[in-house]
């Protein structure tokens, strides 16, 4: 049996998650966080409860030698329970530091396009004394942050590329700590030993994101197919429907400007830069399908109705990485394919009640009515004659 503890703080906990409080004096959080925490208190509530799904009641009656644990406590805490810190970016209390981290790549290349993390954006979340400081440390690299959210790999708009853009940020970050046997041990890390950092922006990073956070990426790579052709890193935080216009119009138009140009003078690059130009141009058009949302390019969102549908790219952040990325999977755009991105549509767990919107849906798929079907496309007519509708009702 696997148990986990942490401190509680008050807030909202599904009936699967049991809340311990010792009775005031009778035994130290120290000592009772010693406990929780132990091999010994997996044991103990094995044998007074050996279902899967332990009842709350059966946590008040496995056996605590008081005087044993307070002095376990002592040792394991003799300054009392420590206040949060972490190092690991996938974690709420994470300070948001390059230098001090788990993954300082991702957390560089993710600071890089504007992303942040909830403890710098909450004054009032409970950090210990260093995450705070660390908290701080990081306006420091604001002045090399992104202010759009899109960084394109090769020099576009007057940009350096962006391997040049990451590891003046890792410099900065690092300080006196930084050099090249700094990186190089950075990419070992990383699990990519003699790997160049380009490379590695180039090949490997949005496949580590997508594996280190979950399957749920907040950076996504599009790219136009070329190894040494376009692409770019986006914060989808940001990525609004302006933003999106801004990748296609000003990044990508940019570059195949400079392809154009590459082909036109007939250099020794002109085949290469002809190839270029083309995958640019497959790109854009891709990119604009999604931009107009029309289906397979639409986002579908189960639980929202026809007129609350998105039009195009106008995604809501709150439908989540999952519905919201369907659009670049299907048009192919990016860096690593759909089995490795492992982003699924299938039917949803459970079943829906039959108020809710898409109750119906289910038979058209070969389903029971109240199927959670995501694998669907709607239309951009379809939707706009629903809100057309909706607007005549609430008119009326």
């Amino acid at each position: 049996m696997r148990l986990n503890a942490t401190i509680y703080d008050g807030q909202r906990f599904a009936s699967e998650i049991t809340i311990i409080q010792p009775k005031r004096g009778e035994i130290s959080i120290p000592a009772l966080w010693a406990f929780l925490t132990s091999d010994t208190f997996a044991e103990s509530l094995k044998k007074v409860d050996q279902k899967l799904a332990v009842t709350n009641s059966s946590f008040g009656r496995v056996p605590l030698d008081v005087a044993y644990w307070e002095r376990q406590g002592q040792a394991l805490l003799p300054n009392g329970i420590p206040k949060p810190y972490s190092e690991d970016p996938t974690q709420w209390v994470f300070h948001g530091n390059p230098k001090r981290c788990t993954e300082p790549l991702q957390v560089a290349l993710a600071r890089l396009v504007g992303y942040s993390w909830p403890a710098e954006q909450d004054s009032a979340l409970e950090l210990s004394a260093e995450a705070r400081a660390l908290v701080a440390r990081c306006a420091q690299l604001d002045p090399l942050c992104d202010d759009d959210g899109i960084a394109c790999l090769p020099s576009v708009r007057g940009e350096p590329a962006l391997v040049d853009r990451l590891r003046a940020l890792l410099a900065k970050a690092f300080g006196s700590d930084w050099s090249a046997a700094r990186e190089a041990q950075l990419l070992r890390d990383a699990g990519c030993d003699g790997m160049p950092l380009a490379q590695w922006l180039r090949d490997k990073f949005f496949e580590q994101h997508v594996a280190r956070f979950h399957k749920r990426p907040f950076l996504w790579h599009v790219w136009d197919g070329h190894k040494d052709g376009f692409s770019a890193v986006l914060n989808v935080h940001t990525l609004t429907r302006a933003k999106l216009q801004t990748l296609i119009h000003t990044y990508l138009d940019d570059w195949i400007t400079q392809q154009r140009r590459t082909v036109d003078s007939g250099g020794a690059h002109g085949g290469g830069a002809q190839l270029k130009l083309a995958k640019a141009q497959a790109l854009k058009a891709q990119l604009l399908a999604i931009l107009d949302g029309e289906a397979p390019y639409d986002i579908f969102v189960r639980w929202k109705p026809m007129h609350l549908q998105p039009i195009g790219w106008d995604p809501d952040l709150n439908d989540g990485v999952r519905m919201n990325i369907r659009p670049f999977v299907e048009a192919g755009v990016l860096r690593i394919p759909r089995a490795k991105l492992g982003i699924k549509w299938e039917a949803d767990r459970g079943k829906d009640v039959p108020s809710a919107p898409w109750f119906k849906l289910g038979p058209a798929y070969g389903e029971p009515e109240g199927t959670r079907i995501n694998d669907h496309h709607l239309s951009l007519a379809d939707k706009q004659a629903a809100r057309a509708r909706a607007g005549a009702g609430a008119k009326s």
